[in-house]
């Protein structure tokens, strides 16, 4: 800035600053990248993408919010369209690729208005206003759905499964996570409560996939930790202690002088007896089942194993949890203070082997309902996936239950809501009517990347299914199998409300503030050691703009 010929600093020195149409330009170039990154993975036709990160760790997959965090994303427009796939994750659970396609989408539409010279806060209106609209719509074309509804809630987890690399086995998966999530339903006036930290998700490497099966119980990565322990134990009860079952250690430099040989036996045997007494302990509270999230001592182990209690060492915290929500018993900090009170009930303790592993089966559980999927596969990436893909049909069940609302997948509401957009768009008038009518285009995009990513011609599928919705069929989507449009209601193609509610929403505010901004300011980073000077790229936390499509940020 010259003021009198002197110029005036405001900035750092090294800022770099973008303003203007550039600067929008920019960030809906970057948008528009992370959208087509995850573009070709959705649907049932989409493909997978690999991903190696710096330490050369292998990920496969088409969970777009994988895919997304996986990315190593520097660009500020395009870390907004990540945190809409995390939010998307977060809410449903699935639909992550669609809220940033669609978003993406927006962008893209908003770019070409713009260059009508039409100003971005009026293109942020009408996609407000269109947004609002569009939920209206999808609400009345909802369908309810009931917990009893067990084939419905099936082809719900079927339809979020439908994509994955494990659709071949989705007949087991999806019905183990409708059982899975009926199980620890909990009802809460005239509606239901899901908490999914109920569900626990174990993987084991071996086997095959059909493999997987569902435990009505905890399971835990442990083994029995002596062998003269029994391997199973009816009717047991349970013990969960936060405190070592060892002597503890001194926590200042200690020295103990030892004179005299029976000093030390008497020495030893005050040991002994310190850990006799915490197994007495064990065993007055009528316990014969103990885990323990620390460790036990071997002689412990001894005393623990000739009383015929079975024992489990290095319990994670989290199981220690769910096994405390499921058996009623409490957590004791303090082995001393262990009383028949704090003591947790359940059917059976077992131990039992899964490929080389012992593990810890704690079933039954009398006071909360707690279930665990066991998973099985052939190599790690493999079960990677099948968690992720199970975690999708969990959210997506567990999310119908709670809202008993579900709508017809496979682009079919997508279009519903375009052709009912259109319609009003010539009520609103103004500039607005513009924006409302890019906003139904841009919905348009689903079952065109379904069409896409299935090979066939989007254009003639877009022509077919305007017709088809026109001529009322609400149903009607893409069918990526056929390669024609068809009712998807009839093939059992079924989202709960909440994924296509938030994508929506998400997608829209995230666009919305991206096309707010006309001025990109980005101070300079201190530059990493190992560069030398300006070895950081100058551009500091933004120097990867240019690598999402935007062009060298901030350079003429």
């Amino acid at each position: 800035m010259l003021t009198g010929q002197t110029p005036i600093l405001v900035l750092k020195e090294g800022t770099r600053r973008e303003k203007g149409r550039g600067a929008l330009s920019n960030n809906i170039q970057a948008a528009k990248a992370i959208a087509d990154a995850v573009r070709s993975t959705l649907g049932p036709r989409g493909l997978d993408k690999m991903l190696v990160d710096s330490m050369g760790d292998v990920v496969v997959t088409n969970d777009g919010v994988t895919i997304l965090k996986e990315m190593d994303v520097e660009h500020p427009a395009a870390k907004m369209l990540v945190e809409v796939a995390k939010t998307q994750d977060q809410e449903c659970g699935d639909g992550t690729t669609t809220a940033v396609v669609l978003a993406g989408e927006l962008l893209k539409r908003a770019e070409s208005l713009i260059e009508q010279n039409i100003h971005p806060t009026i293109i942020s209106q009408g996609y407000r206003m269109a947004s609002k609209k569009a939920l209206e719509v999808l609400e009345s074309i909802s369908k309810p759905v009931r917990i009893e509804d067990h084939e419905t809630l099936k082809q719900i987890a079927f339809t979020a499964m439908a994509s994955k690399s494990v659709s071949f086995n989705r007949d087991l998966l999806g019905d183990i996570a409708v059982k899975a999530v009926i199980a620890v339903a909990e009802k809460s006036g005239t509606s239901y409560y899901v908490d999914l930290d109920n569900i626990q998700l174990i993987k084991k490497q071996g086997g095959q996939m059909a493999d997987t099966q569902l435990i009505e119980g905890v399971i835990v990565d442990k083994e029995k930790v002596h062998s003269g322990m029994p391997t199973r134990v009816v009717e047991p009860k349970i013990a969960l202690l936060d405190a070592a079952l060892e002597i503890k250690k001194t926590e200042i430099d200690a020295k103990i002088e030892i004179s005299d040989p029976s000093q030390l036996n008497a020495f030893l045997a005050e040991e002994e007896n310190m850990l006799r007494r915490m197994v007495d302990t064990v065993k007055k509270s009528g316990a014969n089942v103990v885990l323990c999230q620390k460790g036990i001592d071997d002689l412990a182990q001894h005393y623990l194993a000739k009383e015929g209690v079975y024992a489990v060492r290095r319990v994670k915290k989290s199981d220690m949890e769910k096994l405390a929500k499921a058996t009623g018993a409490n957590i004791i900090s303090k082995v001393s203070e262990l009383t028949p009170e704090d003591v947790g009930h359940a059917a059976l303790v077992e131990e039992r082997k899964i490929g080389d592993d012992a593990l810890t089966f704690v079933t039954g559980a009398k006071k909360a309902k707690a279930v665990s999927i066991l998973m099985r596969g052939g190599t790690e990436h493999v079960l990677d996936e099948i968690e992720r893909s199970l975690d999708d049909a969990l959210n997506v069940v567990a999310v119908a239950v709670e809202d008993g609302k579900i709508v017809i997948g496979g682009g079919a509401a997508a279009s519903e809501i375009a052709l009912h957009l259109r319609d009003e768009a010539a009520k609103v008038g103004g500039r607005e009517q513009l924006a409302f009518e890019s906003f139904a285009e841009s919905l348009e995009t689903i079952p065109r990347t379904l069409a896409e990513n299935a090979g066939l011609d989007p254009i003639d599928i877009l022509i077919e299914l305007r017709k088809a919705h026109k001529g009322g069929r609400k149903s009607a989507g893409v069918n990526v199998f056929s390669g024609k449009v068809d009712d998807m209601e009839a093939l059992h193609v079924l989202e709960p409300i909440r994924v296509g509610r938030q994508a929506i929403e998400s997608a829209t505010d995230a666009a919305v503030m991206i096309l707010r901004i006309d001025d990109v300011i980005a101070s300079k980073t201190t530059s990493a050691p190992a560069g030398g000077p300006g070895g950081a790229g100058g551009m500091g936390g933004m120097g990867g703009m240019g690598g999402m499509g935007g062009g060298d940020f901030g350079e003429d």
